[in-house]
């Protein structure tokens, strides 16, 4: 089956960054733990890709290990500003283009600010939404750098 060709494949195609696409059946609700069950990975090589706005609605995405949730408080520190949370779903496709579960921080139609967990960075490789639900994009972790203009964030809380 070959590669669909999302905004996100395209900015990645454009950038010359190297991507092997991984297809799974999508399932509602499941997120990466759903993902991870059926490609077989451990969860936390799965990436996420989290839309959020500040409290003064400046909307941003964060980029987080599957296994691990996102410390508003403390990224709101980071940021300066009193409050962040996750975007609904509506404001978050106006910003990125793309539908919940399907989110991907490469070819987003508005520009956001990009913070990602720093300990990504410590994994060989990740898998990150190629734009389309039910399809992941494995590339190395250190390509983010290359493709986006990012800040890296120490934000994470393990899942129980």
């Amino acid at each position: 089956m070959g590669c669909p060709v999302t905004s996100a494949v395209r900015f990645l195609r454009e950038k010359n960054i190297k991507f092997t696409p991984h297809f799974y059946h999508y399932e509602e609700h499941g997120g990466t733990r759903a993902g991870a069950a059926a490609l077989k990975l451990p969860e936390n090589v799965l990436v996420k890709t989290l839309v959020m706005e500040t409290d003064q609605h400046q909307s941003l995405i964060v980029l987080m290990q599957g296994d691990c949730e996102v410390s508003t408080r403390q990224l709101a520190r980071i940021l300066g500003v009193k409050s962040v949370s996750p975007c609904d779903e509506r404001t978050a496709h106006g910003h990125t283009g793309y539908v919940f579960g399907g989110t991907s921080p490469f070819g987003t139609r508005a520009q956001l600010p990009v913070y990602v967990e720093k300990s990504i960075f410590d994994l060989p490789t990740v898998f990150i939404n190629g734009g389309k639900r039910g399809l992941l994009v494995e590339i190395d972790p250190h390509a983010l750098r290359d493709a986006l203009s990012l800040t890296e964030v120490e934000v994470a809380i393990p899942q129980a």
